[in-house]
């Protein structure tokens, strides 16, 4: 769901996902009391998103989390590739929430004007 802010813009909603390297995790080992959830949070905080959950988990992903705010597609790539490039993070997924009543209308205009081939 996109919500109109105050000031006309749009605020959206990312969820981020990923795996640690053999890196992080050695650095886990040495330091397994650190937060990674107040990483996580700075580096939204960083391209102007706030963190509103994070979490370790078991499974295919080793963290997720959801991160809304007016940063865009463009800043939730620019913390890809700055987690990505540090080599402690591989598989950084984003996924953005839609509005998917929005994409069937235009979808519906778009199949007004459609003329399959065959």
């Amino acid at each position: 769901m996109m919500l109109n802010l105050s000031k006309g813009g749009t605020m959206a909603k990312f969820i981020v996902m990923g795996n640690y390297t053999a890196q992080a995790f050695k650095g886990f080992i040495g330091n397994p009391d650190q937060d990674r959830s107040a990483a996580a949070t700075a580096l939204s905080e960083a391209v102007g998103g706030k963190m509103e959950s994070f979490m370790i988990t078991r499974g295919a992903y080793d963290f997720v989390g959801v991160v809304s705010g007016s940063i865009g597609f463009e800043g939730a790539a620019a913390v890809k590739l700055a987690v990505e490039a540090s080599g402690a993070i591989t598989n950084f997924t984003i996924l953005e929430e839609m509005d998917m009543g929005k994409a069937a209308g235009m979808a519906s205009k778009a199949m007004a004007n459609y003329k399959p081939a065959g």
